[in-house]
């Protein structure tokens, strides 16, 4: 791996490419915060995906595009004086100091749990009002969910054990079931909303992350879906013109690849 030297210069030779293409590249030049909001979004995605495939050449590249989209918004900053590269680094080196206060000063920890607490704790002395101010409003909604359930788990808002998530889980779908059959549109979207915010919750106590677990499912899915569809080809039958007991032979099939 490279010493902290080369770490150091490589930072420093993309820091110099993004003076130049500001400069030069009629593109670069034109982009502004706003321009650049949409394909950063674009970029974390992309390097979400290689995380999940576990494609570490594909991570690097992802990770170096993401890289480039910070230096960028730091070249706009820098250019109307409301910060450069050094202000962005130093204020994530000052908030990580103060948020670790059992590294960093005399607070003690025992484990995982009293880490994340303090930091809740460290965020509301630090002027916010609420807890979950911290979570994007633009966040997917699964990920919102998982993330205020995060949050407010930190100070202490949540259950003891993961039966009692599971039965509170049978609630919801008990109270959806009930809208269901009155045919009540609006709270059927309702309840069918609380079932799924229970859903998250109950992954949170067994360990498991919902985006990933649905992202694999969605994964499984398609690969066994384009199987289905490549042996109605072979076939030359198309899946329109199939039963869904000959689709379910190739399924199947699919199921034990």
């Amino acid at each position: 791996m490279n010493s902290r030297k080369d770490q150091l210069k490589a930072f420093d030779r993309l820091l110099t490419i993004m003076d130049e293409l500001r400069e030069q590249c009629p593109w670069d030049r034109k982009q502004t915060l706003q321009s650049l909001r949409h394909l950063t979004i674009e970029e974390t995605y992309e390097l979400g995906d290689a995380i999940l495939d576990n494609d570490l050449v594909e991570v690097k590249k992802e990770l170096g595009d993401l890289l480039l989209h910070i230096v960028f918004y730091a070249k706009i900053g820098s250019e109307t004086n409301d910060f450069d590269m050094a202000d962005v680094a130093n204020e994530i080196c000052e908030k990580l100091i103060n948020r670790h206060p059992h590294i960093y000063g005399d607070v003690e920890v025992n484990d995982e749990e009293d880490v994340k607490r303090n930091w809740e704790n460290l965020k509301l002395k630090e002027g916010k009002k609420s807890v979950l101010e911290g979570v994007p409003k633009s966040l997917p909604s699964l990920v919102k969910a998982s993330r205020i359930q995060d949050k407010v788990a930190g100070v202490g808002f949540d259950w003891e054990e993961p039966h009692q998530v599971f039965e509170k889980l049978k609630e919801e779908l008990e109270e959806l079931q009930h809208e269901v059959n009155v045919q009540d549109q609006d709270k059927i979207e309702s309840e069918f909303g609380d079932v799924l915010f229970s859903m998250i919750n109950y992954a949170r106590f067994l360990n498991v992350n919902p985006e990933d677990a649905l992202e694999r499912t969605n994964k499984k899915f398609i690969k066994r879906f384009q199987y289905l569809e490549a042996k109605a080809r072979e076939n030359n039958k198309s899946l329109k013109d199939m039963t869904l007991s000959e689709m379910d032979v190739f399924w199947e099939e699919a199921k034990k690849l």
